[in-house]
């Protein structure tokens, strides 16, 4: 067929294209018009979406005093190859030291008392009322005797089995319980001891002792060299013990006046709370032993009202709570059975 009769067939005598072929791109055009509007109404329709947001559950006039915590726990299994040589006498047997949270209560609603009934174990309660992590002076002077009591030589003791300077300081003490705990401690057959759990309360940053010194990690007149000291101590004469290491917990500090002052807000010289918080823990991870955080996991800001006598010392829900995050901790399966 010829280029010529094409075009005749497609279009009418007066040489237009006929109405089928107009209709055909009048409607192509439509359905590009409309496609374009589609377009631009979803385009449209989704901005203004954006621009409405999502409704928000935020309420301007709503107060709390809670806050969000993260608790640092670090909790560490005893190497396997400690025990390699040890004869298992088969009963569980804790040596609980430090200050006032063990010492000052030794009845039935005692921190030691607690966990003994929590875990049934057997508990020895090893602690001083009034002591430290760490000491006063560099080396023990009989005007301080409470320095004979402090975690750096009361591990010293136990590890040499030399109790001569404590039994000594004891003397000097206007504390019965001095001599009695003293005497527990000298008797004491460490062999027999699987945990050795630790737990002094902020004495140590209230009596304004140094917390740490990177020159020094062993120095026993700081918090954290005393603890590296003292744990270095227990491991090196019975590595069998698993060595657990309770914090502090929130406290007040009392100023001059007399009045409360936040511990963790307070800077008496060397740091606030919470510094000595993360600094006991670098040293018990330098160590290799367990840490349990009471700062944020059991007494902290927020609740110490429920759990505290005063500024620092517990009262009976306190010490509860605190052998129930010992249990938590390092019995779990005994506390999913409570």
């Amino acid at each position: 067929m010829s280029e010529n009769q094409q075009t005749e067939i497609n279009s009418d005598e007066n040489g237009e294209p006929k109405e089928a072929e107009k209709r055909f791109h009048i409607n192509i055009h439509l359905i590009l018009l409309a496609a374009i509007v589609l377009i631009v109404a979803f385009a449209a329709y989704r901005l203004y979406r954006w621009n409405k947001g999502v409704p928000s559950d935020y309420d301007p006039n709503y107060q709390t005093t809670a806050f969000d915590i993260e608790v640092m726990d670090s909790i560490i299994p005893l190497a396997p190859d400690k025990r390699e040589g040890y004869e298992d006498d088969g009963v569980t047997t804790i040596l609980c030291l430090g200050d006032d949270p063990f010492s000052l209560d030794q009845g039935e609603n005692g921190l030691a008392e607690q966990i003994a009934k929590k875990t049934g174990a057997t508990v020895y309660n090893g602690s001083f009322t009034g002591s430290t992590m760490s000491m006063q002076n560099p080396t023990y002077q009989d005007w301080y005797y409470l320095d004979a009591f402090s975690f750096a030589c009361v591990a010293q003791s136990l590890a040499s089995g030399d109790f001569d300077t404590m039994q000594q300081a004891a003397a000097y003490s206007y504390d019965e319980a001095f001599p009695k705990t003293t005497e527990l401690l000298a008797s004491l057959d460490m062999n027999t001891v699987d945990i050795l759990c630790v737990m002094y309360d902020a004495s140590d940053y209230i009596n304004e002792r140094p917390c740490d010194d990177p020159n020094a990690p062993y120095d026993p007149v700081t918090y954290t060299g005393a603890l590296r000291s003292g744990v270095k101590a227990i491991q090196d004469a019975y590595p069998h013990i698993r060595i657990v290491v309770m914090s502090h917990t929130f406290c007040h500090h009392v100023n001059e006046e007399g009045n409360f002052e936040n511990g963790d807000r307070t800077d008496l010289g060397h740091g606030t709370l919470s510094h000595y918080l993360q600094k006991e823990l670098d040293a018990t991870m330098d160590c290799g032993v367990s840490f349990i955080d009471n700062f944020y996991g059991s007494v902290n800001e927020d609740n110490y009202l429920d759990y505290m006598t005063d500024y620092i010392h517990f009262n009976d829900a306190g010490r509860e709570r605190l052998a129930d995050r010992f249990v938590q901790c390092i019995f779990p399966d005994q506390a999913a059975g409570q």
